[in-house]
């Protein structure tokens, strides 16, 4: 196995390092982002190097990589970096925790990151550079394409399939053989039964504010006695 550098410094990076380095054993070498976004020689002790100084400093040759970036523009940050280092011939890595007990039929492509304890059936297949966060559920024989993120808990059900590019927040569910068009953004706790098209959007609302403050609450109900 090679050795790794991570593109990224911020907030997932730091969660997908930690997996990388602590359950997946992968050796962290370096860090690498673009030039102006450095502000500091290091990230977590480990070398951050500039990204136009990758190809020098860390060889495709002697390093693989993963882009360990966010859902930014539905996605499309994460895609267009994994895209450039594919270009500079690296070889690009997927980390997925031991954790996950992946079914040994589940397909996945480059650049993908799944954190336990999501669950995945079997017969599964998903695209370069997906991201399945803790807690989501992706039902048998359902496909998820390319540069998706499943954030917590976000359940698709049976035989889905799910274009480029799309997010699912905190909660929602995709229900049954429902086939979900690319760059379609579903918000936390939404309930989808219905196939969406491109770029559609699906959100539900917030629950409302109760009446009462939390003293006067405690007052009317038992829960101050359990």
């Amino acid at each position: 196995m090679k050795k790794l550098v991570i593109f990224g410094t911020g907030k997932i990076a730091e969660v997908i390092s930690y997996y990388a380095i602590n359950e997946c054993g992968f050796d962290v070498a370096a860090f690498t982002v673009d030039r102006e976004y450095i502000k500091s020689e290091t990230f977590n002790g480990i070398p951050v190097v500039p990204f136009d100084e990758l190809a020098v400093k860390y060889p495709k040759a002697e390093y693989d990589i993963f882009v360990a970036l966010g859902y930014q523009d539905m996605n499309k940050l994460r895609e267009k970096k994994y895209l450039e280092v594919k270009a500079l011939g690296y070889n690009v890595v997927s980390i997925i925790s031991p954790k996950t007990n992946l079914p040994s039929n589940v397909n996945y492509g480059e650049n993908c990151f799944i954190m336990p304890p999501a669950l995945i059936h079997p017969c599964v297949e998903l695209g370069n550079n997906v991201f399945v966060f803790s807690g989501a559920m992706i039902g048998h024989h359902s496909k998820i394409g390319d540069n998706c993120w499943l954030t917590s808990s976000a359940n698709i059900s049976g035989i889905v399939t799910v274009g480029k590019n799309c997010f699912f927040a905190v909660n929602s569910t995709v229900g049954h053989q429902v086939n979900i068009g690319e760059n379609c953004f579903v918000g936390a706790n939404a309930l989808v039964t219905k196939c969406l098209k491109d770029n559609q959007v699906v959100i539900a609302e917030s629950t409302p504010v109760f009446r009462l403050d939390t003293k006067n609450f405690l007052r009317i109900t038992k829960f101050s006695s359990l």
